[in-house]
């Protein structure tokens, strides 16, 4: 009997995969462990390894097909067994299912890309990063075990000149498609206001001294306690369904050299500020290294960007759907203000609530953002 390779599932949340390339073509043999194609899902990559040896039968589905989870992808030819013959059963058979097997059937009429000449061996960060960049890893050197190619040869590949007008793909496709579907699909309105943050910036200095936290870190712990009283500020929204959540997930957006991503910290209100601060370090440190799960970037409930590190002040953040609404941090700035009627020099942020004004309206916004401001304050 032939293998049949499956779209994995690899979190609770996960649906469906695209798939971003083939490393084995029609007719290849294949041992068991060896990659067979990437996918991506949730802006996360991941290697999906041929669980037995044989020959490549079918590729079922072309790059850049969106395929749910448990959809059957490819076809391994056992020892004995014809590929091409096996190939031939398998598509008549989808032909003559019914409408349960068209999808497949459609979806094989686009023959999947060819893999590169030569067998590609690379680690995923060194994957992932070409991709985003659209190198084409065939034409890379490897210098790692084996000539593997790392992150280092793929970095030094991007240095040398390259031709312009290179497609926008991978990672920085899936930011733009979203972003463009999010301020399409929603009614998104920003408010601004300036939070006092004298006392912030001094507990800061003061628990410092006992663990490593940044003002983000700080700045979720505000925003999860802030939420419990703010249900609709937590709502997430599917077209013209709206879901409520009783749990308090904040996402944290997270830049990386080749695009955004925002991993979760899961029940932010029932953690201490030591906690949080462990795992957006850990969160972080994953998201650079190319180590985060689906689960790692799934589930939130509302989201916080900060951008007060490069110098900005203020900015307009797009809410990250199907969420509601979205904190943008500015940076922390020395000034005179009015304090206890008195002038004297208070550090001041400015921090910006992006919201959908289709669920949300400006008076809970400015309200949840109010306390948030107060909580900062104090």
């Amino acid at each position: 009997m032939p293998i049949e390779v499956l779209m994995p599932k690899f979190g609770l949340t996960m649906q469906e995969g695209t798939i971003q390339q083939w490393f084995k073509a029609e007719g290849e043999s294949i041992e068991a462990g060896q990659p067979l194609y990437e996918v991506e899902t949730e802006k996360v990559l991941y290697e999906v390894e041929a669980p037995a040896n044989g020959v490549v039968a079918k590729l079922l589905y072309p790059v850049e097909a969106t395929v749910p989870c448990g959809q059957v992808v490819a076809l391994i030819a056992s020892a004995g067994e014809d590929p091409v013959e096996i190939a031939k059963q398998y598509m008549l058979k989808a032909t003559t299912a019914g409408p349960s097997a068209a999808p497949v059937a459609k979806a094989a009429s686009a023959p999947p890309a060819a893999p590169t000449a030569r067998s590609v061996v690379a680690t995923p960060v060194a994957r992932k990063l070409a991709k985003e960049h659209g190198l084409d890893l065939a034409a890379v050197a490897g210098t790692g075990p084996g000539g593997r190619i790392t992150r280092e040869d793929v970095e030094a590949a991007l240095a040398e000149p390259r031709a312009k007008g290179q497609p926008l793909k991978g990672m920085r496709k899936t930011i733009a498609e979203r972003m463009f579907q999010s301020l399409q699909s929603t009614a998104q309105l920003t408010i601004t206001t300036e939070a006092d943050v004298t006392t912030l910036v001094q507990r800061r200095a003061q628990l410092s001294k006992q663990f490593s936290l940044t003002y983000t870190d700080l700045l979720v712990e505000a925003v999860a306690a802030t939420l419990r009283q703010h249900p609709r500020l937590r709502l997430t929204a599917d077209g013209d369904s709206i879901q409520r959540h009783e749990e308090i997930n904040v996402g944290i957006a997270v830049a990386l050299d080749e695009g955004l991503i925002v991993p979760v910290i899961r029940d932010a209100d029932g953690k201490d500020l030591r906690r949080i601060a462990e795992e957006s370090r850990a969160l972080a440190e994953k998201a650079r290294g190319g180590a985060l799960s689906v689960e790692d970037v799934s589930g939130g409930t509302f989201t916080i960007t900060n951008l007060g590190m490069y110098g900005v002040d203020a900015f307009t953040p797009i809410i990250n759907q199907p969420q509601v609404a979205i904190l943008g941090v500015g940076r922390i700035v020395e000034k005179p203000a009015v304090h206890e009627g008195q002038i004297a020099i208070r550090s001041l942020m400015t921090l910006s609530l992006t919201f959908d004004h289709r669920i949300v309206d400006g008076a809970p916004a400015a309200a949840f953002l109010q306390e948030v401001v107060a909580r900062l304050s104090r």
